[in-house]
């Protein structure tokens, strides 16, 4: 079977069709979930640093940054671990389907 034919019957499958849909859909909403926390993050230490700058306790060094920069790191993190999963779970298993039935 050429490769072109091939192409076209993937292209034509409405399963490649709903892949491409949820997958699109999960990626954007996962990148809003990391990028408006970093970006208001950002903003708010740019406009009102002083927010930022409060101690988390009386005569001590560490401040409100710190941990709310931490969590968007390690949040960033985690979420790239769930779009892994996701990726090699629910989306490699519709990918197989779909190459399965164009390969016919």
């Amino acid at each position: 079977m050429s490769q072109p034919n091939i192409q076209a019957k993937i292209r034509s499958n409405p399963r490649f069709a709903e892949l491409v849909g949820k997958r699109t859909r999960f990626a954007i909403i996962l990148s809003l979930v990391v990028l408006l926390p970093y970006y208001t993050f950002m903003f708010i230490v740019s406009t009102q640093p002083q927010l930022l700058a409060t101690k988390l306790t009386d005569g001590g060094i560490l401040t409100i940054g710190w941990p709310v920069a931490a969590v968007i790191i390690i949040g960033g993190w985690l979420l790239t671990g769930v779009y892994v999963s996701r990726a090699n779970g629910e989306f490699d298993e519709i990918t197989a389907e779909v190459l399965k039935e164009a390969s016919k």
